[in-house]
């Protein structure tokens, strides 16, 4: 089991906007989500291989998806 207090304030932020983007498509890209954030692109893809590491996100495609979670989140 993952834990999700292992995550930053950075990386539960992006996961959020992945979460908010992948609602109604499926996935979100990189661009996306780095608009939604207000992050730097560096820090979007640090934190997204974070997310991925832990399986949070997936990548899909060109972009990603979320991964199989056991919290919820508020967007």
């Amino acid at each position: 089991m993952h834990d999700v207090q292992a995550l930053s304030d950075v990386d539960i932020h992006v996961y959020e906007a992945v979460a908010s983007q992948t609602v109604e498509s499926g996935g979100t890209g990189l661009g996306a989500v780095v608009r939604a954030c207000g992050l730097t692109e560096e820090e979007v893809r640090e934190s997204l291989e974070r997310l991925v590491g832990h399986g949070y996100v997936v990548p899909r495609g060109d972009g990603y998806a979320l991964g199989q979670h056991t919290f919820e989140v508020d967007y």
